[in-house]
């Protein structure tokens, strides 16, 4: 049993190991590397990102040991080497500790705990799909990328600081866009043909407003470093639609500074604004009907065995869980009660058919169930 002393060893090595891997980031390859870990994981915190992307960069989904089972019916792969992420401990405080903390919270963070989880790569079972398969499809379109990119313009516009406009490309100066802090408002060149590219040029330009406009406290970045940031952001705005614009200029993260402080601070910067454009992006879409839920092959379900019904309900369950609108959430539950109805109906004819071939078992009296069921 390792002692109090080894296991906070262990914790501060992989700290320090995920800093490590974060101080590494000084190429446009290895910075797309730990963006790409920042999309497909916005909802951790910055802490978890780092500690994950250090210990597999490739990691797509994660969850738990025994989430992924009762969850996803899927199962982790025997000999499979966890992820650690930080869980905070939360203890309730006494009198005396909430006047040392100065606070009136009843509750507080006290500490972190590292838990194991697992990605989806080192599991076995059945298929996992998340809102973005069925985006990425959908956005496959370009005339669905204008929707989405009309869309996110309108709603800006419906911001009362903000405000966007488009000009004829030939007057940008070789530009697709820019932000003007003065004004707080986005510029965008409305007659680029790449419906792609102009969205993420509008991603871009958003993140200029959110981190370097007039009242940000980080107006005063240096030029290189606000631009990485604002192209960083669009990266990983567009990683999470799964549409890809090519080549992107992310620059160098050594040019904002070798201090591991400020490194921090920057990846912090981005995180921030791109789970925000990442949020919106999710809702515009669902609004523009390009997330569609997976829908359970028609079948007969009269024709289908014990186990298929089984699947499907399981499925259907997973489905529900992760449904957003109300109106997904009641087709979802009429299609699991059918499943449920049709699975209650063939046990019972099973269990009809048992008593009809064995006559010798005694069956329940009648009245004496009865009298149970009052």
């Amino acid at each position: 049993m390792p002692s109090k002393a080894d296991v906070k060893a262990w914790k501060a090595q992989l700290v320090a190991q995920a800093e490590q891997q974060i101080l590494k980031l000084t190429d446009s390859g290895q910075f797309k590397k730990y963006l790409n870990t920042l999309a497909k994981f916005h909802h951790y915190s910055a802490r978890n990102i780092d500690l994950i992307y250090a210990q597999n960069p490739q990691a797509t989904q994660v969850a738990g040991f025994k989430q992924w089972q009762t969850d996803f019916n899927r199962t982790v792969n025997k000999g499979a080497k966890s992820i650690r992420i930080a869980a905070p401990i939360i203890k309730k405080l006494t009198p005396a500790e909430q006047k040392r903390l100065d606070t009136t919270d009843e509750r507080a963070i006290v500490g972190y705990r590292y838990l194991p989880i697992f990605d989806v790569a080192q599991t076995s079972g059945d298929p996992v799909l998340s809102a973005k398969d069925f985006v990425k499809e959908n956005l496959a379109d370009h005339q669905n990328v204008t929707s989405l990119y009309n869309a996110f313009k309108d709603y800006l516009n419906q911001q009362p600081d903000l405000k966007v406009s488009e000009v004829p490309l030939a007057t940008l100066n070789g530009a697709k866009g820019y932000f003007q802090p003065s004004t707080n408002e986005i510029v965008i060149g409305g007659d680029e043909p790449d419906n792609a590219l102009k969205l993420k040029t509008l991603y871009h330009e958003y993140a200029h407003s959110q981190l370097h406009g007039l009242k940000s406290a980080f107006k005063d970045r240096p030029r290189a470093y606000q631009e990485t940031q604002a192209e960083a952001v669009a990266y990983v705005a567009m990683q999470n639609i799964g549409v890809d614009t090519g080549n992107y200029s992310l620059g160098y993260v050594a040019t904002w500074a070798k201090d591991k402080a400020v490194i921090h601070s920057a990846l912090s910067e981005i995180q921030q604004v791109s789970n925000k454009v990442i949020e919106l992006s999710d809702g515009l879409t669902k609004q523009l009907g390009l997330q569609e839920t997976q829908k359970e092959p028609e079948h007969d379900l009269k024709k289908l065995s014990a186990q298929d019904l089984n699947q499907s309900y399981q499925s259907l369950q997973q489905q529900i869980r992760q449904a957003t609108s109300p109106q997904q959430k009641s087709e979802l539950k009429n299609q699991l009660n059918d499943v449920h109805q049709e699975i209650s109906d063939q046990t019972q004819k099973q269990l009809q058919a048992f008593a009809e071939k064995n006559p010798g078992i005694k069956q329940p009296d009648p009245e004496y169930d009865q009298s149970l069921k009052r």
